[in-house]
């Protein structure tokens, strides 16, 4: 582990260049929700960080769920009477319905129609379907080549294996100061769609690198995980473990040009909220927060009764409200590297605020201190910058009881938490302020 400052920011010149090229190279993958495609994507994220594999067996009950087969696909295809290609997996992951069973068979189109899903609204895109947890198969295509289709019999291929094996998720831990954890967590099973997963996937990658340079107060555990699932099989396998997380994040749709959405935590006001509140309200832009449902992604897991955990979830475009969602229009012209880069800084800001958030008790507390004597005050001579740290040390020294965090006194105060956050420090110099253990 490094040993720089955290309070210095990383060099993030070109980021977004960086982040969308790592989604490039993603892309191509076949991901699903087991299979080689994931330990393909983790691999790759290995050049970046030492991501730990983990391998669970097939049938291994994981609280009310147990691990499904593994299942992998070499080839799909559905061809005409005459051997022309009509669909191929060659050109697009999406084309076949993940988790389809292996058939190879000829179909006339009235019985091939009931295995063939389209989006009539955006005739031109693929629809992303699944069947994870039910026997089945089935073709993705877009509506035009639907309509193409020819009353004929059709060759259909699914070249696919569903068998033994096991689920795969990748975790990358930091150590820090202390045992106290911030869990970052992202799914890597959805295949060919840039904002879902990759966005996040990318951003937790990077995050991760910078943030291993770093002397730490907390401890880090990022999980790039299968959706569901994975996050149950994490819970399940590590449930003694949990006590450890403080605070948590999990990422998506954090490559698109809507506004950031913040969704809270089951509990609704823990620090990570706030953190989150305070970090959009300074970035100053559009952005929205909306309280926890037990719906949309794996925060819900995490924040499930049982755990309760402090984890929000940060995104732009949220789950389901947009057509692109789970269709082959998210894709790499649906994300913008500026977008992930200001994604990235939200993150980075947010843990730069956890980071040094802290509970301070003055050590002069009846009456103010005098700061002139400590040549702290300047009184009429002072310029813009000293006169704002002036009323910092006056709102710390104030509301610094042990009850009141740097965040809270930023809020109250209407001062920026960097700069409270440096005026604190400096208080300490001076012995004015305690930390709180």
């Amino acid at each position: 582990m490094g040993t720089a400052n955290f309070s210095r920011a990383p060099n993030l010149n070109n980021l977004g260049d960086t982040l969308y090229q790592l989604i490039e190279e993603l892309y191509p993958v076949r991901r699903s929700l087991t299979g080689h495609g994931n330990r393909k994507t983790l691999n790759l994220l290995n050049q970046y960080i030492p991501i730990e594999l983990n391998e669970v067996k097939t049938g291994t009950q994981v609280f009310d769920w147990t691990i499904p087969k593994e299942w992998n696909v070499n080839t799909a295809y559905i061809k005409d009477s005459k051997g022309n290609l009509v669909v191929s997996l060659q050109d697009s992951s999406l084309h076949i319905v993940g988790y389809s069973v292996p058939i190879h068979q000829t179909i006339p189109l009235d019985e091939l129609k009931k295995h063939l899903f389209t989006l009539p609204d955006y005739p031109e895109w693929i629809p992303y379907r699944t069947s994870y947890y039910q026997e089945n198969w089935g073709f993705c295509l877009s509506h035009n080549q639907l309509l193409q289709m020819q009353d004929d019999i059709y060759e259909v291929c699914i070249d696919s294996s569903l068998e033994e094996g096991s689920l795969t998720y990748g975790e990358y831990y930091i150590q820090g100061q202390t045992l106290d954890e911030v869990l970052i967590s992202c799914n890597i099973c959805h295949p060919c769609m840039a904002d879902e997963n990759l966005s996040a996937i990318a951003v937790c990658t990077l995050l991760a690198k910078h943030l291993s340079s770093f002397s730490l107060r907390y401890s880090y555990r990022f999980l790039f995980t299968p959706a569901t699932i994975g996050p149950i099989t994490w819970l399940a396998l590590n449930e003694k473990q949990t006590s450890h997380i403080k605070h948590g994040l999990v990422l998506t749709f954090l490559g698109d040009t809507k506004p950031f959405t913040y969704k809270k935590t089951r509990r609704g006001n823990a620090e990570i909220d706030r953190v989150l509140a305070h970090v959009l309200q300074e970035s100053e832009k559009s952005y929205q927060i909306i309280d926890f449902f037990p719906y949309g992604y794996d925060e819900r897991q995490f924040c499930s009764p049982g755990f309760n955990l402090a984890v929000g979830s940060l995104m732009r475009s949220q789950h389901g409200t947009f057509p692109e969602y789970h269709t082959s229009a998210d894709n790499l012209d649906f994300i913008k590297p500026d977008n992930l880069a200001e994604s990235f800084s939200i993150c980075w800001a947010a843990i730069h605020t956890l980071e040094n958030n802290r509970y301070y008790l003055n050590q002069c507390p009846k009456c103010e201190p005098q700061l002139g004597k400590r040549g702290l005050y300047q009184g009429l001579g002072s310029d813009g910058n000293q006169r704002a740290k002036e009323m910092a040390m006056l709102w710390i020294l104030n509301f610094s009881d042990g009850e009141h965090s740097l965040l809270d006194i930023s809020n109250k105060s209407g001062i920026e938490f960097d700069t409270i956050q440096r005026v604190a420090r400096l208080l300490c110099e001076y012995n004015l302020l305690r930390e709180v253990e």
